[in-house]
Parts: structure tokens; sequence; C-alpha cells
């Protein structure tokens, strides 16, 4: 007689719990890598926007023998208020040199009238997301701020105005002292680090209504950042991360290497000074938000940095870790100064 043969139909319990133990241990390994993977792609595509932005600013120097102004204003009474009539901005400016030529022409007409009508009609286009002003390691890009009328799609890159506050008044002159206390004052033209020194002047890449040469820059243009990056608000009326609307955090990059703007990334409640924001310094966006919009940190979710697009169109990951002296440096165009290693 032959043996009876009983085939198995599938697996025991214990078998079964093996198997997806042995699953979860490699979803457990593999995770952390594919991570890496993303960020490494998002840090490549931001480092790209960056340089491009970056070019975009050169071209347009090359198309009209000079940089472009950080925003177009006239007739403001203060440009840290969004509430006023402010002008476009740089974003707006180069958009013919990031292949964004038919949304800037409509508002083009706009754009030329401004400065003599205060037209800001040119505003219409605030609502477009365009994919090089976004970094895609942050989150609330959907998000469109409310502010100034509503409407706003986001950004994460600011233009550097220098290490000085976004104040009306002043020019590039030298800081003073009284009594051995620093004072500050312009649009974002002078500044201070946090430190004992004075006389440190703090132009940046470019200013209120332009008027910068590439070839002027006396520290020169590898010692000088043109382009920050900035985080997006928490919410839609944190104006943080706008890439139309010409207001420090929205598309200005102000006052880095100050006392409570040391190094990117920094974020403690009240030390970012933005009209109206939201004071979040649990997520990283602490802010003043009873100030005006007069400076902003430099952020982004990087780990343990910032991307930041140089004068040159080079583009250097500067670390959470740079001494606040530095910082200032290399936000001056015209400090004077030899700015450490970074």
């Amino acid at each position: 007689m032959r043996p009876v043969s009983r085939s198995r139909s599938g697996f025991t319990l214990i078998e079964l719990l093996v198997v997806i133990a042995i699953i979860a241990i490699l979803i457990g390994l593999l995770l952390p890598a594919v991570q890496k993977v993303r960020e490494a792609a998002a840090r490549a595509k931001c480092s790209n926007n960056s340089k491009q932005l970056v070019l975009a600013c050169h071209n347009y120097h090359d198309a009209n023998g000079k940089l472009p102004p950080a925003l177009m204003m006239r007739g403001i009474m203060n440009p840290a208020d969004f509430n006023q009539n402010f002008g476009p901005n740089w974003a707006v400016l180069i958009l013919p040199y990031i292949e964004q030529t038919a949304l800037f022409s409509q508002a083009q007409a706009s754009v030329t009238a401004y400065m003599t009508t205060g037209d800001s009609s040119w505003r219409n286009i605030r609502g477009n997301s365009i994919k090089t002003f976004l970094c895609p390691s942050d989150v609330g890009g959907e998000i469109a701020c409310s502010r100034a009328g509503g409407g706003w799609a986001r950004g994460n890159y600011g233009i550097n105005i220098g290490p000085g506050m976004w104040w009306i008044g002043a020019n590039e002159g030298a800081i003073t002292t009284a009594s051995g206390a620093m004072l500050e004052s312009g649009w974002g033209i002078r500044g201070y680090y946090a430190g004992n020194v004075s006389g440190l002047p703090g132009g940046g890449a470019t200013s209120v209504n332009g008027y910068q040469k590439l070839n002027t820059f006396p520290d020169g243009t590898s010692s000088t950042i043109m382009v920050d990056e900035l985080r997006i608000g928490p919410s839609a009326n944190d104006i943080r991360g706008t890439w139309a609307m010409g207001q420090a955090g929205a598309s200005i990059s102000a006052a880095n290497g100050r006392l409570d703007t040391p190094s990117p990334n920094v974020s403690y409640s009240g030390w970012d000074d933005i009209q109206g924001g939201d004071d979040r310094p649990d997520i990283g966006m602490g802010c003043c938000s009873g100030c005006g919009s007069w400076q902003v940190t430099a952020k982004s979710r990087h780990t343990g940095g910032v991307m930041t697009g140089f004068s040159d169109g080079s583009v250097r990951y500067i670390k959470d870790s740079i001494d606040s002296r530095t910082w200032f440096l290399i936000h001056s165009r015209n400090d004077g100064q030899v700015p450490d290693n970074y």
C-alpha cells in the first residue's frame, strides 16, 4: 500500500507572523533611504531654482544695465506695510528670463506705468504658481496668501537687500554708534551683526528702485548672496513665502546677521518681524506679528541649512552653524571684510 501524501495549502500562523515581521524590518530599513533620496532630489531641484533665479537677474542686468530692484516704490510712506501701494518686485521683473514671457506680458504695461501713475493692475498675475519659485521640500504652496487683496501665490526665494532692517530712510553709509549702542536705519540698506563692532556698511545685492551693477560690488560677486531661501507662512494670513509680494519675508530677504537673525533657520518667538504673521516657534516660524515686516531669517525645510544663490551665479548650501559675523558679511556687498570659510 502506498503511503498517503499530505500537501500543505498555506502558511501556518507562526510562519505568516515571521514573514510580516521580516517585511516590516525591510520597510523600516528602506524608508530612511527613500527619504534621503527624495530629499537629495529636492535639494538638487532647489539648488537649480536658486541658480536659475540668479542667472535671470544676470540676464535682466545685461538687458537693462543694472540688477532688478528688490521692489519698485512710488510715494510709499511705509515700505513694511503691505497695505501700501507697493509696486512690482524683482520676481515679477525677471519673469521673461525664466521662460514666463507670456505671463509677464499680461502685466508689462502696468509695470512700465507704475513709477509714473502708481498703476497696480500688475497684481492681476499674483495668483499664478510658478515652479521655479517653489522649493519641493517646503509645504503650504497650495495655500494662497490672503493679505493685500488676497490670492497671492507662494514662493520660497527672497532677493538679498542686505543685513539692515527694511525701514524707510538713510542710505548706504556706515553704522554710527552713540554711547556704545549700535544704530541702524534704511530700507534694508544698512545693518550690523551680533557683536561689538561698528562702521560696517551693509548694502545688499539690490535695493528699492535698484541701481546696482554687478561690476561695482566692492566685495565681489562671489562673496555676496543674491538670493536666499525662505519658508512659506503657516497660514493664509502669513505673508512669508509669497513670490510676487514685495515685502520682507515674502520675496525679500532682509536683515540676516543681526542679533535676532544670527544664522539660518533660527526661530524664537518674536524674532522675525512679519506684519500680521503667525508666531509659531514650535514649527520653526516664530515672529513678531505686531511689528512691521522689517526682517526675516533665511529658512528652509532642508536638514541643517539653507540654499543660497551668490551673485556670481554659484549656489552654496549654508549650514545653520555659520557664525553671525560671516552671515552678515556674505549678505553685504560693501563691508570691505574677508568672510571666514563657510
